[in-house]
């Protein structure tokens, strides 16, 4: 658990801050001023000092800033009565995690305790990840993340790469699956030999048969010399057939032969040419729905679908985001775009985002941020429209609406980002706003928000009396 200095000159809200803390089981300790408060955290440093604006001898501000130098792995909390709400603001905008206004919701505390509590074992993976990339890494180091997900993926390359079998890699567009093909050519005992990738989308019908097999001098239009193709390139070794759902019938009966027999014949000649080659195929496609619909022959998807991983998207890798960002930040980062690290609010908004391009929207999103923060931090302003949820150009500022209409919707639109961050897990979701799941359940039949039910929210629902929300 987090250990705790509570700075706060009002002795009766310091002690009960710091009895409802402990009894949460952090450690906690208290400060009645700010100059003893820099004292302790600069003596045995704190994860997290809870530090009241208005202090004797040195205000909030002057502490925090002063801790930025001096214990600069301590993250602050501030509190502020409702007329020092801007200087908050204003403390977040500098590094701050957070601020509370007075009287303390001890809830909320809560609440920003647990998120603190998880942004600094993130920030602890990144500061390892960081080590081991300090190496070249190869296709197999550069499959970055602890989560379950990507633990289970490493653990089946290792295993499929002491095998000759064909292997269909599957996943959304921008999950990495010829980075997962490399690691497993990489892996395996053709790893002395070539890696081939083409990709199947890449060429007409026309020519795919022959940049796959080669082609003789005068075969077709063009053909004035003598092509080897990429069966012959990857003799010994393994080709990559990425989009391998895109191939043409024609195409895909010929593969169907090589692969059955290890013979190719190149177009214009009557010789045929034995190759050894591991074939390893990827599509971000559903080739069984293709099969069924008479676009992909079965017998080819058996001969391709030996062994099969499925890559999961960037959205399921929980905890994964923060080390792949740093990742990134590494990458591109360098004497003539140097970056200072990240903010806390445009971590906000890249871990509120669900990345529909994966791995790649990422790794591109992070590559213009680099360039755009120029030296400084990567501010929310450094991050593309869509992921800030901004349409475009700033319109002009709408009519202000009643305080209480106000408060509706946004309570209405958090609650919609929060069930998607959490894929509509709603124990998760609950649990990350600090509310039960009744409480969830109500709000959202308040809100007249529709989400997908699952069995054990619907019992829980019908237990406590609550109709299901569909």
């Amino acid at each position: 658990m987090l250990s705790v200095l509570v700075v706060e000159d009002e002795q009766d809200l310091c002690a009960l801050v710091a009895e409802t803390l402990t009894d949460e089981g952090y450690a906690v300790a208290c400060a009645k001023d700010g100059a003893e408060g820099l004292a302790a955290a600069t003596t045995a440093p704190f994860d997290v000092v809870l530090a009241d604006m208005r202090l004797p001898k040195m205000d909030g501000l002057t502490l925090f800033r002063r801790l930025r130098v001096e214990s600069p792995d301590t993250d602050v909390i501030v509190m502020t009565g409702d007329a020092a709400v801007r200087d908050a603001v204003a403390l977040l905008k500098e590094g701050a995690f957070d601020y509370l206004t007075k009287p303390i919701n001890f809830e909320e505390l809560k609440v920003q305790l647990q998120r603190l509590t998880a942004f600094r074992s993130l920030r602890r993976d990144v500061a390892a990840v960081r080590t081991e990339l300090r190496e070249p890494p190869s296709s197999r180091d550069r499959l970055v993340g602890h989560s379950a997900g990507m633990l289970k993926l490493i653990k089946r390359i290792e295993t499929m790469a002491q095998s000759d079998a064909a292997v269909l890699i599957t996943g959304e567009s921008g999950t990495g699956k010829e980075l997962v093909a490399r690691a497993l050519h990489e892996s395996s005992g053709r790893k002395p030999r070539q890696f081939v990738a083409v990709n199947c989308a890449a060429f007409p019908d026309t020519l795919i048969e022959a940049e796959l097999f080669g082609y003789e001098a005068g075969a077709f239009t063009g053909a004035f010399a003598r092509r080897a193709g990429r069966f012959k390139a990857a003799d010994g070794g393994t080709l990559f057939l990425d989009e391998v759902a895109e191939l043409s019938p024609p195409a895909q009966a010929k593969l169907l032969r090589v692969l059955q027999e290890g013979i190719i014949e190149p177009l214009g000649s009557n010789d045929s040419v034995k190759v050894d080659v591991r074939i390893i195929s990827a599509t971000h496609r559903d080739l069984r729905a293709r099969v069924a619909a008479g676009l992909f022959r079965e017998d080819l998807y058996y001969r391709i679908n030996t062994l099969d991983i499925e890559i999961p998207p960037l959205r399921s890798r929980g905890g994964d985001l923060a080390i792949l960002v740093q990742h990134f930040i590494r990458r591109y980062a360098n004497a003539a775009h140097a970056t200072d690290g990240i903010t806390w609010g445009a971590w906000n908004a890249l871990s509120a985002y669900s990345f529909p391009g994966n791995v790649r929207e990422l790794m591109h999103t992070i590559e213009r941020a680099v360039l755009l923060a120029a030296g400084g931090k990567i501010g929310i302003e450094h991050l593309p429209n869509v992921i800030r949820g901004e349409a475009g150009a700033p319109a002009p500022a709408p009519a202000m609406a009643p305080l209480r209409s106000a408060l509706k919707e946004f309570e209405r639109a958090y609650l919609i980002r929060t069930l998607a961050v959490f894929d509509e897990r709603k124990s998760k979701a609950a649990d990350s706003l600090g509310i039960s799941r009744k409480n969830l359940w109500e709000k959202l039949k308040l809100h007249g928000i529709c989400v997908t039910p699952d069995s054990q929210s619907d019992e829980r629902a019908k237990t406590d009396g609550l109709p299901s929300v569909t």
